[in-house]
């Protein structure tokens, strides 16, 4: 992560839906950031560049995810 998405943002949230087993950790650490798919239980990402504040919740989640189904740039 650059000096500037730190002073700006979290960074970037990425997701291999794929990979993601519907355990909603991710959703439990940052709710403002995914949220589970209503029809498959999957990973949906609602901020994909969220703000400064959310940086230690996206960190939790990401680290939190069981299948590995996230990334944080």
């Amino acid at each position: 992560m650059s000096l500037a998405d730190q002073a700006f943002g979290a960074g970037r949230v990425g997701v291999e839906r794929d990979r993601c087993v519907g355990a909603g950790q991710c959703v439990l650490a940052a709710p403002g950031v995914f949220d589970q798919d209503e029809d498959d239980g999957l990973v949906r990402v609602l901020a994909e560049r969220p703000a400064a504040a959310e940086s230690d919740a996206v960190r939790a989640a990401v680290r939190a995810c069981p299948s590995g189904a996230l990334t944080l740039r």
